[in-house]
């Protein structure tokens, strides 16, 4: 494939072979959920955990991308990781929010992103505890579809000022950095409105898009966290950087509001430099 603008054809076969895919997978993991504790193990640290059903969901993903697209490469948060002829690449995390999954709390995702000569044109984050489904294609807007509802584009929010602002981050699961990141929310947490955190940053990205936090920020994501979920935050208007002059996640992920975005990235940054 040559690089440029993808086809909208192109676009439309991507963002239904995801969403497809998404939702065949949803129906695993929420089958597996009941027995999910009985096969977990740990990679990074002893809190980072990876369940069976995790890997089922993963292989699944990409047998369905692959039977449908033979060329496509995959890049998957368990280990896939295939080389591709086309262009386009698949970012798919199996179950994002794993420890919500293990625990019960109902915000678990499947996030598959489509990329094309490298850069992201479609995403789908299906929370499978609510069956809210995200999706975005560059420059078509970012959209929701929840159960029983009608589909709804989503534009984000306009907090007044940082102090009038709902912002949502997480933690990596290191030691030291868990420390840096605390003492970052210690400071942050008078010049806001409040701190929410739901351990699960491709809904943490999708509820910046949704309004229902004016922004969110996190330092250490891997591509599989966010790259479905950053095309829904851009696709919705909000402002998606990194800091310093950094690329997005590169390492630290910014998505806020227009009118707060500014603030948050140059408080951001001084925290950051003072821990």
């Amino acid at each position: 494939m040559t690089s440029g603008t993808a086809r909208p054809d192109l676009h439309t076969e991507l963002l239904e072979l995801a969403r497809s895919t998404a939702e065949e997978a949803a129906l695993l993991v929420g089958a597996g959920r009941s027995t999910a504790a009985d096969q977990v193990d740990t990679k990074s640290s002893p809190v980072d955990v990876v369940t069976a059903v995790d890997r089922a969901s993963e292989t699944l993903i990409v047998r369905r991308l692959l039977e449908a697209r033979p060329d496509d490469g995959v890049l998957g948060e368990e280990g896939a990781s295939t080389e591709g002829t086309s262009g386009v690449r698949w970012v798919v995390d199996p179950i994002d929010g794993t420890v919500n999954f293990l625990y019960g709390l109902p915000a678990f995702a499947v996030s598959i992103a489509g990329e094309v000569d490298g850069r992201t044109e479609v995403g789908v984050v299906l929370n499978v505890a609510t069956g809210e489904l995200f999706t975005a294609v560059r420059g078509g807007g970012a959209w929701l579809t929840a159960p029983g509802a009608a589909t709804v584009q989503l534009h984000g929010s306009a907090p007044a000022s940082l102090s009038q602002s709902l912002v949502a981050t997480g933690f990596g699961y290191g030691t030291e950095q868990r420390r840096v990141q605390g003492a970052v929310v210690a400071q942050l947490l008078p010049e806001v409105r409040d701190i929410r955190r739901w351990g699960c940053a491709s809904l943490d990205l999708c509820a910046a898009a949704a309004g229902r936090v004016d922004a969110y920020y996190e330092q250490g994501l891997k591509p599989w966290d966010h790259a479905a979920g950053a095309l829904v935050a851009a696709e919705a208007g909000l402002v998606v950087t990194g800091t310093a002059g950094r690329p997005f996640a590169e390492p630290m992920a910014v998505a806020a509001a227009p009118s707060v975005a500014g603030p948050l990235v140059e408080l951001l940054e001084r925290l950051h430099t003072d821990s």
